[in-house]
């Protein structure tokens, strides 16, 4: 997917239409000065089309923390002798947009099947993607080759400790036998 034009994108309850390498001022954000974020995207066009929903990012950097400019408030009542004067500056972020694209899902998704080739022969299929409790219940009828793989696994990457006692109880019980 090439990389579109402009993103709408969402920060602090308010949207915003951004290009790359655009700067803009924002409501203050809790990100440090130079660090980088991906803010909620809400819709990805150019070119013609556009996409809601995207599962593009955008990589927004903080340049700096700001205040903006001053503004006066002044209450009276008339033939009273009431006068009040009052006023604020708002903190803000300025913040540069980097980039707009798939880069980063991308890379996600070529790091992702290496780490499934890591895994142990042998285990239940879909194991990477089970939770806790579906473990609990499936590791009833694995066979102990199974067991032990899937062992060797939450061991080596996942370091589970519910899967990991879960896993050994099944095992131990498989001895039994």
């Amino acid at each position: 997917m090439a990389t579109k034009t402009y993103a709408i994108i969402s920060l602090g309850g308010k949207q915003y239409r951004v290009r790359e390498g655009e700067r803009l001022l924002v409501d203050r954000l809790k990100t440090d000065e130079g660090k980088t974020f991906q803010p909620n995207i809400l819709f990805l066009g150019g070119n013609g089309d556009g996409e809601l929903a995207p599962s593009a990012t955008v990589t927004a950097r903080v340049v700096g923390h700001v205040l903006g400019e001053k503004i006066r408030i002044g209450k009276y009542r008339p033939k009273k002798g009431y006068k009040r004067h009052n006023g604020y500056r708002s903190r803000l972020s300025q913040i540069e947009i980097e980039s707009i694209g798939a880069a980063r899902r991308a890379a996600a998704k070529q790091a992702e099947p290496d780490a499934k080739q890591d895994a142990p022969a042998g285990m239940p299929k879909g194991y990477e993607e089970l939770t806790v409790a579906e473990i609990n219940e499936g590791s009833k009828t694995w066979n102990r080759p199974m067991l032990e793989a899937a062992l060797q696994y939450e061991q080596d990457n996942a370091k589970r400790k519910g899967a990991i006692s879960v896993l050994e109880s099944a095992v131990a019980a498989k001895e039994k036998d």
